[in-house]
């Protein structure tokens, strides 16, 4: 092919998902190229929370610190409110420590919450400017706004790709080992391959069940003229309408969303529309300066039928599609790209065999059904609500009303944005690549965790006394955690890694409380931190390492 660009991994979409691939992949000295058909990053806020997990993971790259100072001022309430109207009565709220706070705050916690990191309320906008900032800092990775995948063939070999400038008509042949289709809801790469979506999809519901409108807005006198405290996200619940709004710069800018009656009414909204609705949901006529409008389809639980095709993968909005209800979406797509670089890494460095590859669809697929089933759940529990006619009424009537909406509410509230559970509790037990020790994890809970090493899960968390997290002392690709007071023979793991050309770290934490937590002596811990081993000793040192590479039979315990 003439005028050809050689590279490992092409990926197609330049989101959360591809920009998370480009850092991990360019730290591994891989070549990467990312296409994006837009001019730049995100213009618009997009999703708007992420979660504590996601939070490790930029932690365990070296930006979370980054992340949290970005979109709202350190001390902006990350509160969640609900009300009959954005500057009406309050219902319900959960208060949550601002980005200032929650650092201090996270390592005061237990149980459930013992992290490194907390949630952090910042829209995708910010966040794209980040990963794409460190991406653009690894030599082996080039990135093309305003470029984008025309065509690919999988040769068995590799990939033949042609990308095309959108504005200038120039393109680029490509060859590449792998492509990644991290290209959206949309995704040309998953038509290509003609692999259609799974679960379901079209759930009405008076509110996130339908097309909705969303509205980037300034309107610089919301807060003046809100009698309510301050709040990073704000509902309006009463018989009239259903919106929400969150905020995003912690000053002027806010992302509204609003649904209609039915769909068609939605699409037919107006700017005239969408400042009219606003009023009507803030409570009082307001001014506003509208930046961008559009509508989405609110209603989704899909799941694309496969992950992988020969040496195309899909991560993202690709694989997977959300209704947003606990954020679930773009924190999934995070986690899709880290646990498919440190394979692709491994396979292109010539540590694994291809096999290992297989287990990205085996073990985020499941993950993905379990994190849109979850997001059906909080959806069906705001949207299905019901508020009373007279919610709003100055009457006896209107009193019991709202006391029994803030109950339902109060309730709610906590069962969506409380989330523990799923946030760390995603789980890849069945993984050819995860050697099982006969125990079996605590069962899966949305608004509950119970730290557990059983392998297949995210390691036990723990404070060490000079301050750091457990995490951050863990090795940047594989690590052996050796722990106890008795300093365990580890020749055997580290004379077979060295043998596979394997980097693998030992770090030893001789606490007593950390071996309960483990309850063993040694866990091996993959380069996505999850427990992929765990044991007394190292005779079976060189079968486990084959296994938890894709190449080996699987061990016995």
């Amino acid at each position: 092919m003439p005028n050809t660009m050689t590279v490992d991994v092409l990926i197609a979409g330049g989101g959360p998902c591809g920009l998370m691939l480009a850092n991990e992949l360019g730290r591994r000295h891989i070549r990467c190229l990312l296409v994006d058909a837009k001019p730049g990053t995100a213009f618009n806020p997009q999703a708007n929370a992420t979660q504590a997990r996601t939070m490790e993971h930029f932690r365990r790259l070296g930006f979370a610190h980054e992340i949290r100072s970005m979109g709202l001022p350190p001390d902006h309430p990350t509160d969640i409110a609900y009300l009959t109207r954005f500057a009406g009565t309050e219902l319900a709220r959960l208060r949550l420590p601002t980005a200032a706070a929650a650092p201090q705050a996270i390592k005061n916690m237990s149980g459930s919450w013992s992290a490194a990191e907390l949630p952090h309320r910042v829209s995708q906008k910010y966040v794209e400017v980040c990963l794409h900032r460190h991406a653009q800092q690894q030599a082996s990775v080039e990135m093309r706004y305003g470029w984008q995948l025309q065509q690919f063939t999988d040769t068995g070999r590799g990939i033949e790709a042609v990308v095309a400038s959108v504005n200038e008509g120039q393109t680029q042949n490509v060859q590449a080992a792998y492509l990644v289709g991290a290209d959206g809801a949309r995704s040309m790469v998953r038509h290509q391959l003609g692999i259609a979506w799974g679960g379901a999809t079209g759930f009405k519901r008076k509110f996130m069940g339908g097309k909705m409108l969303a509205v980037y807005l300034k309107a610089p006198d919301f807060y003046a003229r809100n009698p309510n405290d301050r709040s990073w996200m704000y509902v309006v619940v009463n018989p009239e309408l259903r919106a929400f709004i969150m905020s995003v710069d912690g000053v002027s800018e806010f992302a509204f969303h609003i649904q209609m009656g039915d769909d068609a009414a939605t699409e037919a909204l107006t700017e005239a529309d969408a400042r009219r609705l606003f009023a009507l949901a803030f409570g009082q006529p307001i001014d506003i300066e509208i930046l961008s409008m559009a509508t989405w389809m609110a209603g989704h639980a899909l799941v694309a039928e496969s992950f992988q095709q020969g040496r195309v993968f899909l991560g993202g909005d690709a694989a997977h599609l959300f209704t947003p209800t606990g954020g679930l979406g773009y924190n999934t797509a995070v986690e899709d790209a880290v646990n498919l670089s440190w394979k692709l890494a491994s396979v292109l460095k010539g540590q694994a065999p291809a096999a290992l590859l297989d287990s990205y669809q085996l073990e985020r697929h499941p993950l993905a059904v379990r994190n849109t089933g979850y997001a059906r759940q909080f959806a069906d529990s705001i949207g299905l609500f019901d508020a009373a006619p007279e919610l709003e009424d100055l009457s006896p009537q209107g009193e019991a009303a709202r006391g029994l909406a803030s109950d339902y509410l109060n309730g709610h509230v906590r069962r969506e944005f409380n989330i523990p559970g799923v946030t760390f509790g995603g789980r890849y037990d069945g993984s050819p690549i995860i050697v099982s020790d006969g125990t079996t994890a605590p069962p899966d809970a949305a608004n509950s965790y119970t730290p557990c090493a059983t392998p297949g899960g995210r390691p036990p968390h723990a404070w060490l006394p000079d301050g750091r997290s457990l995490f951050d002392t863990f090795h940047a690709e594989w690590t052996l955690l050796v722990m106890g007071p008795e300093r365990l023979d580890t020749s055997d793991f580290e004379n077979a890694a060295a043998a596979m050309g394997l980097d693998l770290g030992v770090v030893h934490q001789p606490s007593a409380e950390i071996l309960a937590l483990y309850e063993a002596p040694l866990a091996l811990i993959r380069p996505d931190q999850i427990v992929a081993w765990r044991g007394h000793d190292a005779k079976q040192a060189a079968a486990v390492l084959a296994q938890v590479l894709g190449g080996g039979a699987t061990v016995r315990a």
